[in-house]
């Protein structure tokens, strides 16, 4: 029975009220999880081993929903993931967030109190608190979700999206690799950003203006002549260097992002060519083209 709950998937979805947690826990409800929202920090371990091969065999992972609604969550928290991840090897922390004003105005449309809001305390200054409350949980996360610009609909298909490239695997570094558009601002969970706006730009070529750097011919544009070639070898090498560096120190998330105007062409065929890369040298890794639609 024990055995059984290790081989399946837990996922923690938690982060700021308002940034989508609970659409994302419906989710994976969808997507056959046995899911529980609310539930104190405390009894995490016991649900999680209560989970037996029954469950093991209607299921196909567990989803937690965690916030700042739990009282236990500062005083149990650490000690509470220490075990899990003992525990339990295919687990995955998802942390939810949004700009500050995004989420005062998501609550000022819904009407709904902020868990934070007090006769003493309005809902920015709430807003602010929790984000500083969650700061624990965020840096424990192996993903980061800013939801600033996604409707719900937006939301769903990048979690389904985001969860379809997560290869669960024990042991090792967790990248998250990105492409996005500097006109639309840089990626605030980024770890590392790569401005590519030095290379060919798709954009001036009319049979590639319309499409993607998804597409073998816009790709090639970019990365099969210098400069893209020689940077794309460069760095290719310098992240195989690094990565290994970035895991002996004990962490377990790094999130890199490559940018280019409109994050289209560029941004896109460089990112792409790094997520193989990487998934090829064995790297617990997850895609994700943020401006690709808007570019």
């Amino acid at each position: 029975m024990e055995h059984a709950a290790r081989e399946l998937p837990v996922v923690i979805l938690t982060g700021l009220s308002g940034s989508g947690k609970s659409t994302a826990l419906r989710v994976f409800e969808d997507l056959g999880f046995f899911c529980v929202d609310g539930l104190p920090v405390s009894l995490v371990p016991k649900l999680m081993s209560l989970f037996d091969d029954k469950g093991g065999q209607r299921y196909k992972g567990l989803a937690l929903g965690m916030d700042v609604r739990q009282a236990d969550l500062d005083t149990d928290w650490g000690a509470t993931l220490a075990e899990v991840r003992r525990k339990q090897d295919l687990t995955q922390i998802i942390f939810f967030e949004a700009d500050n004003g995004e989420i005062i105005r998501r609550y000022a449309t819904t009407r709904r109190p902020h868990p934070l809001e007090s006769a003493e305390r309005g809902l920015e200054q709430a807003v602010v608190a929790e984000r500083e409350r969650m700061r624990p949980l965020r840096d424990a996360a192996d993903m980061v979700l800013d939801t600033t610009h996604f409707t719900i609909h937006d939301l769903r298909r990048k979690l389904q999206e985001k969860w379809a490239s997560i290869r669960p695997t024990a042991g090792t570094l967790k990248v998250h690799v990105m492409s996005f558009g500097f006109k639309y601002g840089p990626p605030s969970e980024a770890d590392m950003v790569f401005d590519l706006r030095f290379l060919p730009n798709p954009y001036f070529n009319k049979e590639l203006r319309e499409r993607t750097g998804k597409e073998a011919a816009v790709r090639d544009y970019v990365l099969a002549e210098e400069p893209g070639r020689e940077f794309l070898r460069r760095l290719t090498e310098f992240l195989l260097y690094l990565l290994p560096l970035y895991a002996k120190e004990g962490r377990y998330r790094l999130t890199l992002a490559f940018g280019c105007t409109g994050g289209r062409h560029r941004s896109v065929a460089v990112a792409e060519s790094v997520f193989d890369t990487l998934s090829k040298a064995g790297y617990n890794i997850s895609l994700e083209h943020r401006h690709i639609e808007r570019g």
